[in-house]
């Protein structure tokens, strides 16, 4: 029996982090065997709110890389760059006709973005076609399902209408994907914020075990804790929200040493460094593997593409057909 298609993007930010790990990177790499998978870079999307990004094609390799080192397989996978599959603006172009305005302002993040008659000035059309581009992304290769975590689903949600009224003006041509729900893990930043490039506060999939290391005791802990010997409280501590996560077999010890000030902020700091760099360390390896592999990137990506474009390029032949545009 043929798989099911399955199609995800990442926007282009370089370098990825933990939290991507936890978020996506890991459902991707499980989902690769069970579905027929299509990953892509999204450079357009990431453009939308802002107007430039510095060096874009070492950008894109970068997290390729990141994509690979935790074990994306080319061979299993297509990995893409949406900028280079003019079929997604194509059929954004043409869905954009399907899709009335008031879906596109009720979209959660774009009434985010447009509290106050300021930042409506300010927020471009592209944010607005958001929906729109990561419709044709998924409709593009007809894709039946898409991995999302639950806040996510009013997105799916709104794809899923637009494709069912083109559907019901042209006639049944896209699928209507379905979700894949996934359970998106919280990990704060190192300073307790949400994990961002952009407070310089993430902890990367590139650290070396001394940047690790610094990284993890710079780590905001229990602020009422001041000396070694004060009882502190682990659910106030960003140490402890990723030794939920990587440290599970020791939870109930590390939380019960904390309360009792049987352990450290730097004790406990120091077992999470352990596990980390444990578990960071295959990942280095297939890196530094890649890396030494000059050209590499180019041709996964250019063989990507090529399978991209066979399936996106049949889907878009469908719909020109289906709309008239030729015979």
């Amino acid at each position: 029996m043929a798989k099911k298609r399955l199609v995800s993007g990442m926007r282009t930010t370089g370098s990825l982090h933990l939290g991507h790990l936890e978020g996506t990177l890991k459902n991707w790499v499980a989902l690769q065997d069970k579905y027929e998978c299509f990953f892509f870079a999204a450079v357009w999307h990431a453009f939308t709110d802002r107007l430039k990004i510095d060096n874009l094609p070492a950008v894109i390799e970068e997290m390729v890389v990141d994509w690979l080192s935790v074990g994306i397989d080319p061979e299993k996978s297509v990995i893409m760059r949406q900028s280079s599959m003019h079929e997604h603006a194509e059929l954004s172009t043409i869905l954009c006709n399907y899709t009335p305005l008031g879906w596109l302002e009720r979209c959660p993040t774009f009434k985010d973005d447009v509290r106050d008659d300021e930042a409506r000035s300010k927020v471009s059309l592209g944010k607005l076609m958001y929906p729109v581009l990561m419709t044709a992304d998924i409709a593009a290769y007809n894709a039946e399902v898409v991995p999302v975590g639950r806040d996510q689903l009013p997105h799916l949600e709104l794809s899923r209408e637009i494709i069912r009224r083109f559907n019901g003006n042209i006639g049944e041509v896209l699928k209507e994907p379905e979700a894949v729900l996934s359970s998106v893990p919280l990990l704060p930043g190192i300073d307790k914020r949400k994990m961002s490039k952009s407070y310089n506060n993430s902890i990367e999939l590139r650290e070396t075990a001394a940047s690790l290391k610094d990284k993890i005791q710079q780590m905001i802990t229990d602020p009422q804790r001041v000396r070694r010997n004060d009882p502190g409280d682990p659910e106030v501590c960003a140490v402890y929200a990723y030794h939920k996560i990587y440290t599970a077999d020791r939870l109930d010890e590390i939380a019960s040493g904390c309360r009792s000030a049987g352990i450290g902020c730097r004790d406990c700091k120091n077992i999470l460094f352990e596990r980390l760099n444990n578990m960071l360390e295959p990942i280095r390896s297939r890196r530094a593997e890649i890396e030494a592999r000059p050209g590499y990137i180019a041709e996964v990506l250019s063989s990507g593409e090529d399978r991209a474009h066979a399936v996106a390029g049949a889907t878009m032949q469908t719909i020109r057909k289906a709309m008239g545009f030729i015979s």
